[in-house]
């Protein structure tokens, strides 16, 4: 009886503390660069990308 009330116990302690496990991946990024996705508006030259961000600027401004 005792010994099935240990493994409970030992059970019982071993998945409550695995809720408090935390990933020790560490990402690792250097400054200055982006990461990201490309915008394709960069690809664009200059008159048509600013014809483009206006256009983006009016959507967000025209919502509110």
């Amino acid at each position: 009886m005792k010994s099935a009330l240990l493994l409970v116990l030992a059970i019982t302690t071993s998945l409550g503390l695995t809720g408090c496990w935390e990933s020790s991946d560490v990402t690792m990024y250097k400054a200055g660069q982006y990461k990201g996705n490309k915008d394709p508006l960069l690809s664009q030259n200059t008159a048509k990308r600013v014809e483009s961000l206006n256009k983006r600027f009016q959507l967000i401004q025209m919502d509110r």
